[in-house]
């Protein structure tokens, strides 16, 4: 990835793109520290890190959470409304016409996609507003003393839904420069900042205490084994080998190519994760935030809580769910027969039309499981492991690098590395054929 980086930078057109994201995440990095008037940052701080899901939203947008910064909310409303439009696009047959309907039908997908997350801003800032004003969080008397008691947290309202819709415009413009996902991109460079922060926080803490080195040193050891592990189940795929029959159309002759259908084994990426984890630890915020140290709440910590039996069990069973849903989604077995039969082409030893489909439905079931096997190991053991060294220097490394935080992570550096390398091919055939 280094040497595509080294040679991208040698040439004008994709050196001044880098240049253009290095600038975008410049600023989105400054808008993540700079605080919103009116706000308690230490009150709204202790609050985001006493509730693991507001944690895990704080280290995906860099720390601006819990900075109570103009960014605060940052990608979270914009995945939110990409959940419920995917939902939605299955549920609703016109969506899913849109949706295969080319360029206009996936433009309108996405200005349905920017509704939602104004929505999902708005109803996010005020649940922050609201909840957060509680417990002390919110300052009336920022403007003076004399100000309406309702401008303070009106103000905050507003500026935290600006913000939002702010980090989906930076997004946006980085994915129009053709390299990577924008709001992928904002979401790594929020992770690594808060990777970063938790790593010089840990050597601080062996300065104090020299054998706290040695749960550094072996959390590091697990951490270079997952993300290994992380990397080759995501690279690895299986290819479904297929044949075109030759066809004769005027004096030409097509067909008679051999290709493969490739399947990934982890097609679905981290989004079962996600799925999960916020299903299960939602309802949890909600009662620690309108109903702190109530019955239900003691109970849902106790049971349900982060790091319980029932925790990993519950996350587990939705894992697997999310991964098959999914896949409907991704992979149409009764499609991609369709088009074999359409354009001539066969799988060996498979009848065309329905055994075909068929057997890419076996073959894609399979896949699936072990997929969805994979991300309920790769969730619960690594969390269970690392939790094992976790002492007062190693806490804040686990928070920070957090198995989901992974999978993203190394999604989108290999997808970032693979847009690289296609813009190189480009610039190779371009010169070429001059």
């Amino acid at each position: 990835m280094f040497q595509t980086l080294v040679s991208a930078f040698k040439q004008k057109d994709l050196r001044k793109k880098l240049l253009i994201i290095l600038g975008i995440i410049l600023v989105y990095r400054l808008g993540c520290w700079i605080p919103i008037p009116g706000l308690n940052i230490s009150v709204f701080n202790s609050n985001v890190d006493s509730s693991s899901f507001l944690s895990l939203l704080s280290s995906v947008s860099g720390g601006a959470l819990a900075n109570g910064s103009l960014l605060a909310l940052g990608v979270v409303p914009y995945i939110s409304a990409s959940i419920i439009i995917q939902l939605l696009t299955i549920a609703f047959p016109r969506l899913q016409r849109l949706s295969q309907s080319g360029e206009d039908g996936k433009k309108k997908i996405a200005w349905y996609t920017r509704i939602a997350a104004l929505i999902f801003s708005v109803i996010q800032a005020i649940a922050i507003v609201v909840a957060f004003a509680q417990n002390g969080a919110i300052n009336t008397d920022a403007f003076g003393a004399g100000t309406p008691t309702w401008i303070v947290p009106t103000i905050v309202c507003l500026v935290l839904i600006a913000g939002g819709m702010f980090t989906l415009w930076l997004g946006e413009k980085i994915t129009d420069l053709g390299i990577g996902n924008g709001v992928s991109l904002l979401i790594f460079v929020g992770i690594i900042c808060s990777a970063g922060a938790s790593i010089l926080e840990a050597i601080q803490g062996v300065s104090t205490n020299i054998d706290r080195l040695w749960d550094i040193l072996i959390f590091v050891a697990l951490l270079v084994v997952i993300f290994a592990l992380i990397v080759f189940i995501d690279l690895s795929e299986r290819r479904i080998p297929v044949q075109y029959a030759k066809q004769v159309k005027g004096r030409k002759m097509y067909g008679g190519q051999s290709t493969n259908i490739p399947i990934k084994v982890n097609g679905s990426g981290v989004l079962p994760i996600i799925f999960a984890t916020a299903l299960v630890m939602f309802p949890q915020l909600i009662i620690n935030m309108f109903w702190p140290n109530s019955p239900a709440d003691i109970w849902y910590a106790t049971y349900l809580g982060a790091g319980t039996v029932w925790y990993f069990l519950a996350n587990a069973v939705l894992i697997f769910f999310f991964t098959y849903f999914y896949a409907q989604i991704s992979f149409n077995p009764e499609e991609v027969s369709r088009s074999l039969q359409q354009n001539g082409g066969f799988i060996p030893g498979i009848r065309a039309g329905k055994p075909t489909t068929e057997y890419l439905s076996k073959i894609s079931r399979r896949i699936t499981f072990f997929g969805a096997l994979y991300l309920a190991i790769i969730f619960v053991v690594p969390t269970v492991a690392m939790s094992l060294v976790q002492g007062g220097t190693t806490g804040t490394l686990l928070n920070a690098f957090s198995v989901t935080g992974l999978l993203i992570v190394v999604s989108v550096a290999l997808e970032f590395d693979k847009q690289l390398d296609a813009q190189l091919m480009m610039k190779s055939y371009r010169g070429f054929l001059k």
